[in-house]
């Protein structure tokens, strides 16, 4: 969530408009769910070597995770993304439940925009507040 967020600030404190603010950050997030979604066989067959028996399949993060595939699905997943799993995090779950690689795209896409218009214009609106516009400005 901190670099989904920084983006926007940054991006706000550096005087970008909101269509440049949300276009760098989608770009970031999707830059990372192609890396992601193209390296996710490797990262999970790797994953899997380097697991030991002795290990707990199942922690209380890895159960509200299934809990919100269950329910939810692959949008569900992508919903969250930006806010609790990050990028990577959001790609490689949907990747283990097998997802594919276009509706990872697409659901992460419209997440991104999404997420990025909500924060770039609460950003926005906060900076033209004048006690924010002072303190930050």
């Amino acid at each position: 969530m901190f670099k989904f967020i920084s983006g926007p600030f940054l991006g706000a404190a550096a005087g970008f408009s909101l269509f440049e603010i949300v276009v760098v950050t989608v770009s970031g997030m999707m830059t990372s769910v192609a890396v992601m979604t193209f390296a996710g066989e490797w990262v999970k067959s790797y994953w899997d070597l380097k697991m030991t028996p002795k290990r707990k399949r199942f922690s209380p993060r890895t159960r509200r995770i299934v809990r919100v595939w269950r329910k939810f699905g692959a949008i569900g997943i992508a919903v969250i993304t930006p806010l609790v799993l990050t990028p990577i995090g959001g790609t490689i779950v949907m990747t283990a439940f097998n997802v594919k690689k276009d509706k990872i795209f697409i659901y992460m896409f419209v997440s991104a925009l999404f997420w990025a218009l909500i924060f770039g214009s609460s950003i926005n609106w906060m900076l033209s507040i004048p006690i924010f516009r002072d303190l930050f400005g």
